[in-house]
């Protein structure tokens, strides 16, 4: 099945279960509090349903365009703009006579369900799979700093120790602990075997965003093939899988870096590979070169054997527990990075749907598939949390005014602020397609 049908399935699978479970997160609570819930609905109805059977007082149905879904409640402004009732007498099941702390309870309902749902997520992730563990004993040439890492003290083949005097269990995560994290000091190996302990700048973050160098360390490994594209330069050379790449015009190489410095730098026409090939019957190896002829960008067409992560099992009790705390630590560093939003370079680095299903596995892959759903379930709880009318958060924004103050905004601004912070996501949304649009065009 084609890559990009998968991701599109994988996307539309998840948003089902995260819009259906986000919108129960408000129903429910509706309906306790005797509430008339008028719509419930997959997906927006815009002219005409899929699908919609009335149920008591209650419309459910899907829609056609999968932008998210929605309820419409009685007697509140919402995404229907449907004003028409506000103009009579409250009635007793409507949204707008029911006290304020009954109203925040169901306005808060969507963002508690998806942020309790990620952390579940994970915990039974962690429960059924494990976790995957690289720790530095599994990368016995160490890193390869790059030069922001180098500004900071890191040298080539240092082996991460500890960070704040924490063991990561993937040493990897060095990388979003230095950009996201405000880490103070790592206890780094060196190859001569001694020990040093670095003391990390406060503005590393940000010099990492405005230099693109968000993975300062990568493991020093042997560079051998994973998969090769077709039709490209390395396929039309003779590259196979698992060959092992050990030089580029004789000049030797012993990681992936070094690699694509010397094929960036040196701007070949073209090049001749020395790879060491294993023969699939006998497992000798024979050395062979290649003659390659890169693409105009530098690159020759192949993936790199992906790293062997390890597998720890996990009781219940600790996978509630680990799956907690990569809940919390997946929330803070979306958190941590929302601020480069904000920046030039961190606007046109905006995403939408495209970017999100480009988080789903090419493959139809279960664990893959809810590792994907979890994070896109915190990152809605932190989106619709945000103070802009037409939001969650915009709601809760005025119920918290007028819990303070003990006064209801005015209808008619209310109205207003909606219709402007409506016209603001949409503008947000077309943006970030767009964004999607341009890569996919030009890069």
């Amino acid at each position: 099945m084609n890559e990009i049908l998968i991701k599109a399935l994988q996307l539309l699978l998840s948003l089902s279960i995260l819009v259906i479970l986000h919108e129960l997160g408000h129903f429910i609570p509706a309906k306790i509090f005797k509430t008339r819930v008028e719509k419930f609905y997959l997906f927006f109805d815009v002219k005409f349903s899929i699908f919609k059977k009335k149920i008591n007082d209650t419309v459910y149905g899907i829609g056609w365009l999968p932008l998210g879904g929605y309820v419409k409640i009685s007697g509140m402004v919402d995404e229907s703009f449907d004003t028409e009732q506000l103009k009579s007498e409250p009635k007793p099941w409507e949204y707008r006579s029911k006290p304020a702390w009954q109203r925040l309870i169901i306005i808060l309902g969507g963002v508690t369900v998806n942020l309790i749902l990620g952390f579940f997520i994970y915990m039974m992730i962690l429960f059924v799979w494990g976790k995957d563990t690289l720790y530095s004993d599994s990368l016995p040439q160490g890193l390869n700093p790059s030069p922001i890492a180098k500004e900071i003290g890191f040298q080539e083949s240092d082996n991460i120790i500890s960070v704040d005097g924490k063991i990561l269990d993937n040493v990897l995560d060095i990388n979003k602990n230095l950009f996201l994290r405000d880490i103070k000091k790592v206890t780094v190996k060196r190859k001569n075997g001694s020990e040093e302990t670095l003391i990390i700048p406060e503005n590393i973050g940000s010099k990492m965003f405005e230099s693109g160098e968000l993975f300062p360390l990568t493991p020093k490994l042997d560079l051998i093939v994973g998969e090769v594209v077709n039709n490209s330069p390395a396929e039309r050379s003779g590259l196979k899988k698992g060959d092992k790449i050990i030089a580029v015009n004789e000049i030797e190489i012993n990681d992936f870096n070094s690699f694509t410095t010397i094929l960036r730098e040196g701007k070949y026409d073209s090049i001749n590979l020395s790879v060491i090939r294993k023969n699939s019957l006998n497992l000798s190896e024979s050395k062979e070169i290649l003659k390659v002829f890169p693409n105009e960008n530098g690159t020759i067409g192949f993936y790199r054997q992906n790293i062997k992560l390890g597998n720890e099992k996990l009781t219940f009790l600790t996978s509630i527990k680990e799956g907690f705390f990569l809940g919390y630590w997946t929330l803070h560093d979306y958190v941590a990075q929302f601020k480069y939003v904000f920046t030039k370079k961190g606007a046109s680095q905006m995403g939408g749907f495209g970017a999100i299903g480009s988080l789903f596995p090419s493959q139809w892959d279960w664990k893959g598939f809810w590792s994907s759903t979890a994070l896109i379930s915190i990152i809605l709880a932190f989106m619709n949390f945000l103070p802009i009318p037409a939001l969650d958060g915009g709601h809760m924004m005025f119920l918290f005014y007028e819990i303070i103050t003990g006064k209801k905004p005015n209808q008619k601004f209310l109205e207003v602020s909606h219709t402007i912070g409506f016209i603001l996501l949409i503008s947000l949304v077309l943006f970030a397609n767009g964004n999607d649009v341009y890569r996919f065009l030009f890069n």
